[in-house]
């Protein structure tokens, strides 16, 4: 994997995934409802890389992310509407659960990798969807996989969002075998 990634914005980030999850069909969720979670799932991995790079505590990043990020602007243009409370219990629960989520995360790595060695996006990205596809089994594991991968081609223009479909894919179905 390379070691590059950065979207040209995170507007841009936001409105690909917008129109990502605006056509596809999903649960028996709203379309409000769905773009709510996309949201909190893109923001959730935001927190937990902040969470990564600063060492700063759960609770003072998910507060920072309410009271200054949630319902404001992004770059000028209003954020949509975020699901807080599927936020909060995203970046908590992968927080809380690393250990178990990173030995799931490296039990799908090729042999010769290390999750130290990924980049630090795709790490939270696939922390935020193990969590996801191993203790929120409301939330069906297809609908999961494609939130984190569309996630992940925001960010990575390379073999990137491959590499997280099939790790995420992988962990789905080891999840479903206990």
């Amino acid at each position: 994997m390379t070691q590059q990634s950065r979207p040209a914005s995170l507007k841009d980030a936001f409105e690909k995934l917008q129109a990502a999850t605006d056509q596809k069909p999903g649960t028996n969720l709203s379309g409000r409802q769905r773009r709510a979670r996309t949201v909190a799932r893109l923001a959730a991995v935001q927190a937990l890389y902040q969470l990564e790079m600063t060492g700063a505590g759960v609770e003072v990043v998910i507060r920072e992310f309410s009271e200054h990020r949630f319902d404001r602007d992004l770059e000028g243009e209003p954020l949509a509407e975020a699901d807080e409370t599927f936020f909060s219990e995203l970046v908590r629960g992968a927080v809380s659960l690393q250990s178990e989520i990173d030995k799931a995360v490296t039990a799908r790595l090729a042999s010769n990798w290390k999750l130290e060695r990924l980049d630090a996006t795709a790490r939270a990205i696939l922390r935020a969807g193990a969590w996801e596809l191993l203790h929120r089994a409301d939330v069906p594991m297809e609908v999961a996989i494609d939130e984190y991968v569309e996630i992940a081609k925001s960010f990575f223009e390379g073999p990137e969002p491959g590499f997280i479909n099939g790790a995420l894919d992988g962990i789905a179905k080891d999840a479903k075998r206990t």
